[in-house]
């Protein structure tokens, strides 16, 4: 497990304020008719050499995040602030630049890989698309990167269809370390994998994290995976960001009431001990129309009248630890 370092010992790679993802809803005639709000004023930090954690129930707005923060899905509105330069006002060459140093791991292994091709191309084509060094020193850089992830140089010449579920996420995190990026997105790396396997890659990925001084913007659903491998957390409902502290910190002691409903579904492995099951009423609300106020509140136990008009503010509780409850107001 990753053990929490001072924030003041590290150095700001990535700033995220404000951002806001919404899709428009158009009618039949082609008007737009509403937003799906899938993101909603989040902000956070990532810090050079750390991994921050964004969990939450599908649907939430965690991967869409990802994707907005390397602009794979323009923002609707925010600042995107990575090693000073506001990434939302970057075009061009200027652009594509700053994107060899952020890469993304998909969550399916399968389709993130085209079948045509063999594995040694889909490695050496982030190289071919920013033109890095000649074939042959793209070559030797495709094997070396086939070595750090466990495979032989044969792999090199094989298609997707004739490797593991495993493997080919093995060729997925080869394929993002291509360009040397200092931040790696990983959108649910593990999710479609065994468990066995999941351990593996994980390993990996901190193995490789440690090596090359990586820092990971992990989403993941699994809050045990999250724990083993993050620095800190973010608590996503409803695409806004309702708590987030270092991970220890979060897991002994979390505040707001969505985290502990989360943490209490949590399985221990000891029959002998039991845990008091924070049970929800209700469904999550449409993201078409979110409720007015805290959007936690229909499902809230502690929900006060203050909660169903007036949007909470992030407040620190702790050092580190923010929440964005009116309990804490």
């Amino acid at each position: 497990m990753n053990s929490t370092r001072h924030m003041e010992e590290k150095n700001l790679l990535l700033r995220v304020k404000g951002l806001k993802k919404w899709f428009p809803v158009k009618s039949s005639l082609g008007r737009t008719t509403g937003y799906v709000k899938a993101i909603n004023s989040v902000s956070f930090d990532l810090f050079e050499g750390e991994t921050f954690g964004l969990v939450g129930e599908s649907g939430c707005g965690k991967s869409t995040t990802g994707r907005s923060i390397l602009r794979l899905i323009e923002p609707t509105e925010g600042e995107i602030t990575y090693r000073g330069k506001n990434l939302l006002k970057l075009k061009g060459n200027e652009l594509r630049s700053i994107r060899q140093e952020m890469q993304m791991v998909f969550q399916d292994p399968h389709s993130s890989l085209d079948p045509k091709k063999r594995i040694g191309y889909s490695i050496e084509e982030p190289m071919i698309i920013h033109g890095v060094g000649t074939k042959e020193q793209r070559m030797r850089r495709v094997f070396e990167l086939l070595r750090k992830v466990g495979f032989s140089e044969e792999y090199y010449y094989r298609f997707p269809h004739e490797l593991s579920g495993g493997q080919r996420q093995r060729v997925g995190l080869a394929r993002a370390l291509a360009l040397d990026p200092k931040l790696i997105v990983c959108d649910e790396p593990v999710s479609a994998l065994d468990v066995s396997i999941q351990s593996q890659v994980i390993n990996l990925l901190q193995e490789i994290q440690a090596e090359l001084k990586l820092s990971y913007l992990f989403v993941a659903h699994d809050l045990s995976v999250v724990r083993h491998i993050a620095d800190r957390v973010g608590v996503m409902y409803l695409g806004q960001l309702v708590e987030q502290a270092p991970v220890e910190q979060l897991f002994h002691s979390p505040q707001h009431p969505y985290t502990k409903s989360l943490l209490s579904a949590v399985p221990i492995p000891n029959p002998k001990v039991k845990r008091e099951r924070i049970l929800l009423q209700g469904d999550v609300p449409s993201p078409l129309h979110p409720p007015s106020g805290c959007v936690f509140h229909p499902r809230c136990p502690f929900a006060i009248e203050k909660c169903r008009s007036v949007i909470p503010q992030s407040m620190e509780v702790t050092q580190g630890h923010h929440v964005q409850c009116h309990l804490y107001s």
